[in-house]
């Protein structure tokens, strides 16, 4: 049976974590972080997935450029044999006014010949909700948030009807939370009402787990494009696809090396908690890109085990190089910055890769050249493991740079060292 769901998720990290939460609900779901990997894995390397998942970088860029993405990836999904694509966004649906979320709808929509679009963001389990058609983090409104100081895609409108409103020319319209606590029937009439009054695209609370479960058995009923969370995502393709046991390779333990893009104190704060040897490069280094590469592989040559590389800082320093570079041009040269620092270790030998930051993994894997993955389960160090190939087997461990405790990045090391976690 070909792959009952395909699903482009706008960054690296939340392409692994989707898939290992499938993978950890029994469905084989192969990862792909280049579109021509679909075809390296036609046959028997397909054989059993229940969904694939399309590693895209479609959360930050040019809405053109991002669409040329998105629309790339669909090809490719159907041209694997995915029944039905969907698009995953992360749980706060991080995007700018002119998208890239909404545009990434119309897209799916004009594809499929159907509307209205079914959307839904948050993920309850980790403290991301949608109530109202308002979205809190961490139970707070996401504009009252860390999610309102991030630099590219800062949060300041928690009223995703209005906010997604502004991404697209379809309206948008909300089916709350007293009508899905009712059930399936009531959210289906309330969700046909709101199509045969115009609705382009219609998204659903997600106050709780049950708003989820509920929306997602009307998605897995109705043919109609899906954009949304990762919650919703898996509950989908759980009730798409069938569940099949195929075995993951994995390579053995080694030196881990830590790369960290993200910046704000979370990711401060996890390096700071590292108790490994960590080398911070300058964005603005005078000696330009050659020159500061070649000083951290110099230096990581003369580390005895695991270390870390970053071009994390805390506000003062993120100032200093967004008003040098702008944000994205900060942003930009973070990736290439720690992507060649990636290239030149593994051209050395090295295996073994944490990243921090949905941005810095999306350039880190592209450098060391990997096509496709399969992700591991929900194990002691959560969700972002992963196994892959690059002239050889890679463990990578892909990190969004606002999650996981303090000590997850120390904890990823001695586990991806063989040590535990």
């Amino acid at each position: 049976m070909p792959p009952a769901l395909g699903i482009i998720a706008d960054d690296f990290t939340g392409a692994v974590m989707v898939a290992g939460m499938l993978e950890g609900r029994g469905l084989c779901c192969p990862v792909l972080f280049r579109p021509d990997a679909g075809a390296d894995l036609a046959g028997a390397d397909l054989a059993g997935a229940g969904a694939l998942v399309a590693a895209a970088r479609s959360r930050t860029v040019a809405v053109a450029e991002a669409m040329a993405e998105v629309a790339g990836w669909h090809d490719a999904l159907v041209a694997a044999g995915c029944g039905r694509v969907a698009y995953k966004a992360c749980a706060s649906f991080d995007s700018t006014a002119e998208g890239n979320i909404g545009p990434a709808a119309d897209l799916l929509a004009a594809r499929a010949g159907r509307r209205p679009v079914l959307m839904g963001a948050g993920f309850p389990r980790f403290g991301a909700t949608v109530h109202q058609g308002y979205l809190f983090y961490r139970n707070r409104l996401v504009s009252e948030s860390i999610k309102r100081l991030d630099p590219l895609t800062p949060m300041e409108d928690p009223d995703l009807v209005r906010f997604l409103g502004r991404q697209s020319p379809h309206r948008v319209a909300l089916v709350g939370h007293a009508v899905l606590r009712q059930g399936v029937r009531a959210a289906g009439e309330a969700l046909a009402a709101l199509a045969a009054d115009g609705a382009g695209h219609v998204l659903f609370d997600a106050s709780d787990d049950g708003d989820v479960a509920v929306t997602a058995e009307l998605a897995a009923r109705l043919d109609l494009p899906v954009v949304a969370s990762d919650p919703l995502i898996v509950e989908l393709a759980v009730r798409l696809a069938e569940a099949v046991e195929v075995p993951r390779p994995c390579p053995a333990p080694g030196p881990v090396a830590v790369l960290a893009g993200s910046t704000g104190p979370v990711v401060m704060g996890q390096l700071a908690a590292l108790g490994h040897p960590v080398l911070v490069l300058d964005l603005l280094d005078a000696r330009g890109v050659e020159g500061v590469v070649a000083e951290a592989l110099d230096w990581a040559g003369r580390q005895g085990g695991s270390f870390a590389v970053s071009t994390a800082t805390g506000a003062e320093g993120l100032a200093r190089t967004q008003a040098a570079l702008g944000a994205a041009g900060a942003a930009r040269r973070a990736e290439t910055l720690l992507g060649r620092v990636a290239a030149g270790l593994h051209g050395r030998g090295l295996r073994r890769f944490a990243v921090a930051g949905g941005e810095t993994s999306g350039a880190v894997v592209a450098a060391l050249g990997a096509g496709a993955a399969r992700a591991l389960p929900e194990g002691r160090i959560g969700l972002g493991e992963c196994l892959a190939d690059a002239d050889g087997p890679l463990w990578l461990f892909l990190k969004p740079g606002k999650l996981g405790s303090e000590d997850v990045l120390q904890r990823a090391i001695l586990h991806g060292e063989g040590r535990g976690a």
